[in-house]
């Protein structure tokens, strides 16, 4: 018997977590943090359903937290076992995991010392024994290279064009007549600056698919055309453009957009500021990974291929990154968290956000219940520890940086296999999901099913 239990990213967009039972064994193929709205977020607290020690592995589609960030409780719980992922995300892991480990330490310590935390003492989720007792575990794997995670249980990881080192998994359970099921992680986009188009996924009997954008298409886009009209017009305003991104994957791509903008003269060269330690390791472990990069932009411009850029200052210290504050006029802070629910970026957007020469630069998804999402709804105050931070900066937009793959890209991955036998939709909030099972019976003639959270199925029934 073979059953696929949802615990994670069902309804939701955070907290992927899947959970595969194969003869008794069990796989859980992502370990992500719930991000978002209050009743997600509580999640993370809640133990793992099942005894974390009956977990056999992990099987980790990419490193990015709302994939990644709950594994270090799971090891608090008692998992021992193997946590198998790609190279690229191997290296990229630790960096993700400690950082999580900081932020939610510093959050902690900050809400204690305010008194605006409803909890006394406010505690992280982990700490760093936690993320160094994971990081023993990882098994890093080659691409297109069948490992097996479990007995009876095989699998391979596929390039997925999303980030560096981000997957899809190929899984066959069973022995001659195996039950093929693919896991899409993150789907990249097809022209995706920095990084190659997802490769064509191999037939499948069951499909676990992302649905992020389920509900829309990108507009056309062009990325150098679209972050040069965004950054021209904040150099316009005379203020900072702040960039809430992810350390790992969206800071990279943006430093090699900029510095291809600025080395074409398209823009002047202003500084900018990467205001995270984490993304300045992280653009070292890129260089190291440069055989999984795309540089289709660079060349187009006649510009050297290469991330490396003179007028970037790193911010690694608390210190340089407050120096930051005494900057006047046009420049560029990328900081994280992408959806602005932590991190550095919260303290640049509680000083700035109310001068209205500031422009807010949001370049990726942003999910219900973030302050990322607020601000792209219009919301008038943000609330920031503890205080309601009035919003006068400019907010703008750039969709071509988008990591997700939309409707119609999703279908074009997907136009090239047969339909599954069973196909659920994963990692979309629910007008998303919905919209994209009608797109799929619309175009591919597939049926699809959107589970909730903690729905199970039985994989050996049709």
């Amino acid at each position: 018997m073979t059953t696929l239990r949802f615990l994670g990213a069902a309804g939701t967009v955070s907290g992927s977590r899947h959970l595969l039972e194969h003869d008794g064994r069990r796989v859980l193929f992502d370990c992500g943090l719930f991000q978002g709205e209050k009743r997600l977020r509580e999640r993370n607290w809640q133990p793992f359903p099942e005894p974390a020690e009956s977990v056999d592995a992990v099987v980790l589609t990419h490193g990015h937290i709302d994939h990644s960030g709950w594994l270090p409780r799971l090891v608090r719980e008692g998992f021992r076992g193997r946590i198998h992922t790609s190279r690229a995300t191997a290296d990229l892991l630790g960096l993700l995991l400690y950082d999580s480990a900081k932020c939610q330490a510093e959050d902690a310590e900050y809400a204690n010392r305010k008194g605006y935390s409803k909890h006394a003492p406010a505690l992280p989720l982990y700490d760093e024994r936690d993320v160094e007792r994971t990081l023993r575990l990882l098994e890093p794997t080659d691409r297109e290279r069948w490992f097996e995670p479990a007995r009876g249980c095989r699998a391979r990881f596929h390039d997925a064009g999303h980030m560096l080192g981000s997957s899809f998994v190929e899984v066959e359970a069973g022995g001659a007549r195996p039950l093929r099921i693919l896991f899409s992680g993150d789907v990249g986009r097809y022209d995706a600056p920095l990084y190659n188009d997802p490769v064509p996924p191999p037939p499948c009997d069951v499909l676990v698919c992302e649905s992020t954008y389920g509900d829309r298409d990108h507009p056309p886009s062009r990325p150098l055309d679209e972050l040069e009209k965004a950054t021209r017009e904040a150099i316009d305003r005379g203020g900072m453009m702040l960039v809430a991104s992810f350390a790992i994957g969206r800071c990279q791509q943006l430093v090699y957009l900029l510095r291809t903008l600025m080395e074409a003269g398209r823009l002047p060269k202003i500084p900018v500021w990467i205001d995270s330690p984490m993304a300045v390791e992280a653009t070292e472990v890129f260089r190291r990974h440069v055989a999984e990069h795309d540089f289709t932009e660079a060349r187009m411009e006649g510009v050297a291929e290469s991330l490396a850029s003179p007028w970037v200052r790193m911010a690694r210290t608390a210190e340089e990154s407050k120096a930051i504050n005494g900057h006047r006029g046009a420049g560029i802070v990328i900081a994280s968290s992408g959806m602005m629910t932590g991190g550095r970026i919260l303290h640049h957007l509680a000083r700035r956000l109310p001068d209205p020469t500031t422009t807010v630069l949001v370049a990726g998804f942003q999910a219900i219940g973030t302050r990322g999402r607020a601000l792209v709804d219009g919301a008038d105050t943000i609330r920031i520890h503890g205080r309601d931070i009035p919003v006068r900066a400019a907010v703008r937009r750039v969709d071509a940086l988008s990591g997700h793959a939309d409707r119609k890209e999703l279908s074009r991955w997907l136009g090239g296999i047969p339909a599954p036998r069973r196909t659920f939709l994963v990692h979309g909030e629910p007008p998303a999901a919905a919209a994209l099972a009608r797109h799929l019976r619309g175009t591919l003639g597939w049926e699809a099913t959107a589970p909730a959270i903690g729905d199970s199925f039985d994989l050996t029934t049709p």
